[in-house]
């Protein structure tokens, strides 16, 4: 599975809930992506050189069509937002390294998703429904302005944490854990640092695997400017000192191979 350019032709875009967007792209690529890899999408606007990466959230039934769902926060994914059905766009991928189906298939799993790292989770969600896996998912927002929730639900158990008590849970993702006494063999997470930090410790509390998907700033997305490094338990190969490149080497990583 070669990482390439593509022109690819944006099918669908929609607002889910202020500041999301759901954006549908016509690409083979969708016959080869895993759940967890994500794509970088190049800006039309010349003056911003870098890539955006994001992460896939969905394919369709044939796997013609990959779906992206983004915050539109900075200046790059604005302009994203404004592109509509039929026009074209370049993206790269696909990249990194996803979760490991054959390493769950069997296993009882926790499924955690916080903020912007709730879409990828909804691709493995359905890619391990498929593989007959048992599972409950925990989705963590800010408030009640959910996005993707009802995807989820039709497809396992799930459970919601806001920040400000709008929504199920107060609190966090670990929090509504702790509340609907979730138990399972092995936790799959995306999010920000903080909640995947407090994974990492309810998992080895527990005696748990956990597989996290770790969010940076990426330059390049393929391994060569080594802006999007992360400190391991053990000596990278490519580096030789205690960091890994979480574009090419993740972003799925084993929660005890990466300090947090």
């Amino acid at each position: 599975m070669s990482k390439r350019k593509e022109k690819v032709r944006i099918a669908d875009q929609e607002q889910l809930s202020p500041g999301i967007f759901s954006l549908w792209l016509e690409t083979p690529m969708a016959e080869e992506v895993k759940p967890g890899q994500f794509v970088g999408v190049y800006p039309k606007d010349a003056s911003r050189l870098l890539l955006r990466p994001i992460s896939i959230c969905d394919v369709n039934e044939n796997r013609t069509r990959m779906r992206l769902v983004y915050r539109a926060g900075g200046a790059g994914t604005k302009e994203l937002s404004t592109y509509r059905s039929g026009e074209e766009l370049e993206i790269l991928g696909p990249l990194g390294n996803g979760y490991d189906i054959e390493a769950i298939r069997g296993k009882k799993t926790l499924l955690l998703g916080g903020g912007i790292g709730i879409p990828p989770m909804l691709y493995l969600a359905r890619e391990l429904d498929q593989a007959g896996v048992a599972a409950t998912v925990i989705l963590g927002y800010a408030d009640s302005k959910t996005f993707l929730r009802e995807e989820f639900d039709r497809l396992y158990p799930t459970y919601i944490a806001t920040m400000d008590g709008s929504l199920g849970t107060k609190g966090t993702v670990i929090d509504a854990l702790n509340e609907n006494m979730v138990f399972a063999d092995l936790a799959c997470a995306c999010g920000p640092m903080p909640m995947l930090k407090a994974v990492k410790e309810f998992a080895k509390d527990a005696g748990m695997k956990a597989y996290i998907s770790l969010e940076e700033r990426m330059a390049c997305g393929v391994g060569a400017c080594l802006g999007c490094v992360t400190k391991t338990t053990a000596v990278d190969e490519h580096t030789h000192v205690n960091n890994t490149r979480v574009c090419t080497e993740g972003p799925v990583f084993e929660a005890s191979e990466v300090e947090l």
